[in-house]
């Protein structure tokens, strides 16, 4: 039977389950990625777990969120990231090497092979034709222990991909036409597959653009095929003996189908404060601007710097306008030196900062308020700049390269002067001596500051419980609004007391006082549709957790966000009737009863709002192992039962 490319990187990895859209798959996991704003986690976990080494091919903890070192924490957590690496053996990528998606590729992508990690962005190697998923924290260190990956079969949805881009259009409009399709949830249980004759005009890191942002969609991954562009992109980075070609068999299908034109799209924007609300250009243009920055993981390409410099050889930055330049890796910062594009940029009066996240987490680089910042990030959630009241917009460096010259939004089919032709160099200088290889000392101690503590344990869920609902939100709850990132929070992210205090303080400042006050009797969160989006960040799940939420109940769960739940003890649970959303209030007082039965499919589960009255049946479906985690209050705690049995 002919196969695609996600049906062969599913098949030849697959562990148990069978390959049946929405059964659960286990799946063999040969590389993992770890950043330090969700890794601190994933270390005390492994050190919970009582590992010994490492069983993946390759597993490399990256330090690239929290770089600003303005007092102990984050260097502290530095340190206890590059002890638990020589513990642990895994390699290790210190501050200012780059950004994890973009190094991964560089470094260490290999087609045919899978990739979990701990960053919502982990899709991003599916651009090398990978399977490469984001998952909890929790979940990558059970696939570093050696533990299958499990996940529910996804659809496999087609995008043929014809034409050529016109000029003044790049990678980041492709995608960003996909989320003016299909908004923040089109992907959800869907892995998106890209095929077509026009593939062979998208370069490797045109396509890791598209496939970065295959997550703000929701999509499970986003697959390429590996192919001689993919070839080519290896042996640029010194390492074509990792090539082997994988692509799709002639008369394949898929579960969904659609086609894009590459030569009808033109420049696009997403409007505050979501991916998904997206404009053409020519429709905002002329609205000032404050800041214009490009870089980040889902524009990490050398290509995205040097044409913004080329663009700027005969032109300044508007004297209105910061413009920001992120350098993705230290590998691409290095050619930017070496081609003398980084003179042309700081000689335009651009502003060169850390390669690392930087100011897309929230990391320095803030706007002012109420200004507009154009910026070539994946996610503008409100408040996720650092700016509480922010205007954040989504583009390519074209749109944001060509605004920041004129001062205002500005298409760049509207420059007058020539589109710039960049070309790929054959072969980049490599900087690899800054990435520690896998060490042979497994003795290390780990090293923790003043500010680490050790893995939360929750107890075990009762059959029973009473809990008044602490808030109620509404549709596309992102983690950034559940636990936020910015330099005022991620410091605390291996404390979970500390870094709680910071729960929904965005959308409500009182949550965490009000939440443990009711710690004890325990609370419950209603929220509406695709509650979770975003970040693959823990702290969303355990912070709730650690405060008394016992139960979410919403219209639907973003899928990492879901599992971070059940990896915790919190149950999630589907409104059957959506209306019922509507009848519940903040501050009723709710029941649920026959908690264990029901769970376990021997009995109805329904909500029953004691102050109004009434009841309201919940949908909930859960694995086996989900199932054992919600029970004993976590997968760790789930795991440890199974491997004492």
């Amino acid at each position: 039977m002919a196969k695609n490319v996600s049906q062969k990187l599913i098949e030849s990895h697959l562990v148990s389950g069978k390959m049946v859209v929405g059964e659960e798959i286990g799946l063999k996991i040969d590389q993992t990625l770890t950043q330090d704003a969700t890794g601190t986690m994933v270390m005390l976990e492994l050190e919970a777990l009582g590992l010994k080494d490492a069983k993946t091919e390759c597993s490399v903890q990256y330090v690239d969120h929290n770089q600003i070192q303005e007092d102990n924490k984050n260097p502290d957590d530095h340190l206890f990231l590059q002890s638990a690496a020589n513990r642990f053996g895994l390699w290790f990528s210190k501050p200012g090497n780059g950004i994890s998606d973009a190094v991964q590729c560089e470094k260490f992508g290999k087609p045919g092979k899978t990739l979990v990690g701990s960053d919502s962005h982990t899709p991003a190697s599916g651009s090398l034709g990978m399977l490469a998923i984001g998952a909890g924290g929790l979940e990558v260190a059970l696939a570093i222990a050696g533990e299958p990956f499990y996940t529910n079969m996804p659809k496999i949805w087609g995008i043929k991909l014809t034409g050529k881009l016109p000029d003044w259009v790049s990678a980041k409009d492709v995608i960003l036409e996909m989320l003016r399709k299909h908004d923040v949830a089109g992907g959800v249980g869907k892995i998106i597959e890209y095929y077509g004759p026009g593939l062979e005009h998208l370069t490797a890191m045109d396509r890791h653009v598209i496939a970065n942002m295959g997550a703000e969609l929701g999509a499970t991954t986003t697959v390429f095929p590996s192919d001689k562009v993919t070839k080519e992109f290896l042996k640029q980075m010194g390492r074509e003996e990792d090539w082997i070609e994988l692509v799709a068999d002639p008369g394949t299908t898929y579960d969904e189908h659609e086609e894009i034109d590459l030569s009808k799209l033109e420049p696009l924007i997403a409007l505050p404060s979501s991916p998904g609300n997206v404009k053409r250009v020519r429709e905002v243009a002329g609205e000032p601007i404050f800041q214009s920055y490009i870089g980040s993981s889902a524009n990490p390409c050398a290509r995205d710097f040097a044409v913004a410099a080329m663009m700027l050889e005969k032109n300044k930055i508007a004297e209105n306008v910061s413009f920001d330049v992120n350098p993705s890796s230290r590998q691409v910062l290095n050619y930017l030196t070496d081609a003398g594009y980084l003179g042309t940029l700081t000689r335009a009066g651009a502003r060169i900062h850390q390669a690392g996240c930087n100011g897309c987490i929230g990391m320095g680089q803030a706007p002012a308020t109420g200004q507009i910042s154009l910026r070539t990030v994946p996610r503008n959630f409100p408040g996720r700049s650092g700016t509480k009241e922010d205007k954040v917009y989504l583009c390519s460096p074209e749109t944001a390269t060509a605004s920041a010259i004129t001062g205002v939004i500005t298409d760049p089919r509207d420059m007058k002067f020539p589109y710039p032709r960049f070309k790929e160099p054959k072969k980049m200088t490599i900087v690899s001596d800054l990435i520690a290889p896998k060490p042979i000392d497994k003795r290390m101690e780990l090293i923790k500051g003043p500010n680490i503590g050790g893995f939360p344990e929750f107890p075990d869920m009762p059959d029973t419980f009473h809990a008044h609902v602490i808030l109620k939100v509404g549709d596309n709850i992102s983690t950034d609004d559940i636990s936020p990132a910015g330099a005022a929070v991620l410091p605390f992210r291996s404390n979970i007391p500390k870094i709680s205090e910071f729960t929904y303080y965005r959308i409500d400042p009182t949550f965490y006082k009000r939440a443990m006050q009711s710690r004890e009797q325990g609370s419950v969160i209603i929220g509406g549709k695709n509650y979770g989006q975003g970040s693959s960040r823990e702290h969303a799940a355990i912070s709730p957790r650690y405060l008394g939420v016992r139960a979410v109940v919403a219209k639907s769960f973003a899928r990492i966000h879901r599992k971070n739940l059940i990896n915790f003890g919190v149950l999630p649970l589907n409104f059957a009737n959506e209306a019922d959303y509507a009848k519940i209030s903040q501050g009723d007082l709710l029941e649920l009863s026959n908690i264990h039965a029901g769970l376990k499919g021997t009995g109805d589960l329904r909500l029953h709002n004691k102050t109004k009255g009434e009841d309201y049946p919940v949908k909930h479906k859960f694995s086996p192992m989900e199932l054992e985690s919600l029970m004993v209050g976590s997968l760790i705690a789930a795991i440890r039962k199974k491997h004492t049995r």
